[in-house]
């Protein structure tokens, strides 16, 4: 037993030196430090963290594997519920969920749960090899629209039932928001293509550039024999302010920025699809998102990169490492600000960004403080990029083009708490109907789906 009341600590790239490339920040536990972390697990009889998290990892026998060393009996444990643990222990905001409830936690750091669950599957990817075991068809099929979190665990859920599954990914790779969201330092693209690949071997059928709604609609792939469909096509619409200047060259969304980086390569000198270089960045938002959006303008080649966020810093949906880490490679919080104008030269490019200056008011029904503007407090900022990283919602593609698919004001697809739509036979989980929310949140959906789409055809 390990009752040291600090986690053991995560290496990492330096932060003068990573803030200038696209390799990965955290660079993963040794087999001894994953030993030594694995050890801090009081091993709790009624096991606390498990019910923090979405997808119900077997948590505390895991780790007792780990401890004692077996570590491809850990892996089996953890993929026997998570078929995506690479992606998991990387990004998900394990110190709201399965950490937040681990009893270590009230006296000192909860153990490292995501470190450890990260530790065991880049072990299996290096170290060994994961038997993959192709279940007996059961001769049912099922159509997953969307090849992101919730899709890949709806799909790899029912393979393992002996489901026949068809994802349809528009994009020309799947992955989702995996791909083209989360930036490589935090979340490498191979790591997300070899979880894939597992699925893939377990005889999921993936098929991309498949834009559902303008190639082929729902009720189309419902008449091509498939029993059910899932709709895990995610939030990918992205939100502006409706200020001033906000069609002026340089202003763009985070999920445009973010996908031509990650998505289309933008960081290598040698892809042709272009990324804004800038010399000054403002990025407007305090969630993750906004946090990937300013860390990679600093990988390219910003000198002055700006977090613009009408609330305080206590109040920053973001995960705490990801503004440990933003702080440390450089970049400006300018918390309790607010753009209300974007300033143009006379070739439409941005020049500066107004704000004014706010105080926190009255909670609002978020139960935040609600931001109040202060008055006469404008200032300009000089910069010649403002990226809004304010939310998403999902694209109205699917629900315009399908009948009898109803969504909310938002613009989410209306599911029951078994995660069917107002649709006979059709699914949905994930941003789409959430909108966005966590990667760990998506996958929970899309078991739950599957579990549904299951008992579905079982009584059909």
């Amino acid at each position: 037993m390990n009752m040291s009341l600090k986690k053991v600590a995560m290496p990492e790239q330096n932060p003068q030196v990573r803030a200038r490339n696209f390799e990965e920040v955290t660079l993963g536990y040794s087999a001894e430090m994953a030993v030594e972390e694995a050890k801090r697990c009081l091993n709790c009889k009624n096991k606390p963290c498990v019910s923090g998290c979405p997808v119900g990892v077997r948590i505390p026998e895991f780790i007792g594997q780990i401890a004692n060393g077996n570590f491809e009996k850990a892996y089996e444990i953890i993929t026997s519920t998570n078929g995506l643990p690479a992606v998991c222990g990387r990004v998900c905001p394990q110190e709201n969920q399965c950490e937040g409830k681990c009893v270590r936690g009230i006296k000192g750091e909860p153990v490292g749960i995501g470190r450890l669950e990260r530790f065991a599957a880049d072990y299996m990817m290096t170290q060994a090899k994961a038997e993959t075991v192709k279940p007996e068809p059961n001769g049912h099929k099922v159509a997953v629209i969307g090849g992101g979190p919730a899709g890949l665990t709806c799909a790899g859920d029912l393979a393992r039932l002996g489901y026949q599954v068809t994802v349809f990914e528009a994009f020309h790779v799947a992955g989702g928001v995996l791909m083209y969201g989360i930036p490589e330092f935090r979340l490498p693209k191979a790591i997300v293509q070899k979880e894939i690949q597992t699925l893939k071997d377990l005889g999921v059928e993936i098929m991309t550039n498949m834009v559902i709604g303008k190639v082929l609609s729902v009720d189309e792939i419902m008449e091509m024999g498939f029993e059910a469909v899932f709709i895990g096509s995610g939030a990918g619409l992205p939100k502006f302010m409706g200020i001033p200047g906000e069609a002026l060259i340089g202003v763009c969304s985070a999920n445009e920025y973010l996908t031509r980086i990650n998505l289309m390569k933008g960081y290598l000198e040698d892809y042709d699809t272009p990324v804004i270089k800038s010399k000054a960045v403002a990025v407007v938002g305090g969630g993750n998102v906004a946090m990937d959006a300013a860390r990679s303008a600093m990988r390219m080649g910003a000198e002055h990169v700006y977090i613009v966020y009408r609330r305080s810093e206590a109040e920053m949906p973001a995960r705490l490492e990801e503004v440990h880490h933003a702080k440390e490679e450089g970049i400006e919080f300018l918390t309790l600000n607010n753009p209300v104008k974007i300033n143009g030269g006379e070739d439409g490019r941005v020049k500066s960004m107004e704000c004014i200056r706010m105080e926190l008011g009255e909670p609002d029904e978020s139960g935040r403080r609600r931001p109040v503007p202060v008055e006469n407090s404008n200032y300009e900022l000089d910069v010649d990029t403002v990226i809004m990283a304010l939310g998403t919602s999902p694209n109205p593609l699917i629900r315009t083009t399908t009948s009898g698919l109803d969504a909310n004001k938002w613009g989410c697809l209306v599911v029951n708490e078994e995660m069917l739509t107002t649709k006979e036979g059709v699914y949905a989980g994930g941003d789409a109907v959430t909108g966005a929310a966590t990667v760990i949140l998506a996958m929970g959906a899309g078991k739950t789906a599957a579990k549904s789409i299951d008992e579905y055809i079982k009584t059909k």
